[in-house]
């Protein structure tokens, strides 16, 4: 089963348990994955939704501070239920070890030894590193082996 297909599921059985605060979040998410569909014309796989499923994360977690400072406790709540929701369909999280394994290999695969060579070195690891760490960690640590 596809995580698509793992979603759309998860709203069916939302819908029946008449879960409404999952069922929002859940068509939020399924319409940014159709909005990618239609915008590029293709037919999206599980790399895409974990693309897509990290930007949303990455927007709820600004939301949550920014309601938080405002003292907007309420909107903090609702936005942080949602942000459970979409780490559920996130893969294990990968150790410190394993991210500066990956970064290590990134930059041998790609002969990178300025920070000029950012760019080429996070393309690389975008792929490999998606959904399952977080990528402006990453960005930093490779920044820091590129400057060193």
């Amino acid at each position: 089963m596809t995580l698509k297909e793992r979603i759309t599921e998860d709203m069916k059985t939302a819908m029946r348990a008449r879960e409404t605060a999952k069922l929002g979040a859940i068509r939020l998410l399924l319409a940014a994955i159709k909005q990618k569909e239609v915008d590029e014309r293709i037919v999206i796989d599980d790399v895409s939704v974990l693309t897509i499923v990290d930007k949303m994360l990455k927007q709820r977690r600004d939301s949550i501070s920014q309601f938080e400072a405002a003292g907007r406790q309420d909107l903090a709540d609702a936005e942080k239920f949602e942000a459970e929701l979409l780490t559920a369909y996130l893969p294990a999280g990968l150790s410190t070890e394993e991210i500066a394994l990956a970064i290590s290999e990134a930059l041998v695969a790609t002969q990178a030894s300025a920070p000029g060579d950012m760019g080429k070195v996070m393309a690389q690891l975008k792929s490999k590193l998606a959904g399952r760490a977080d990528m402006t960690e990453v960005s930093k640590l490779v920044k820091v082996r590129l400057a060193g």
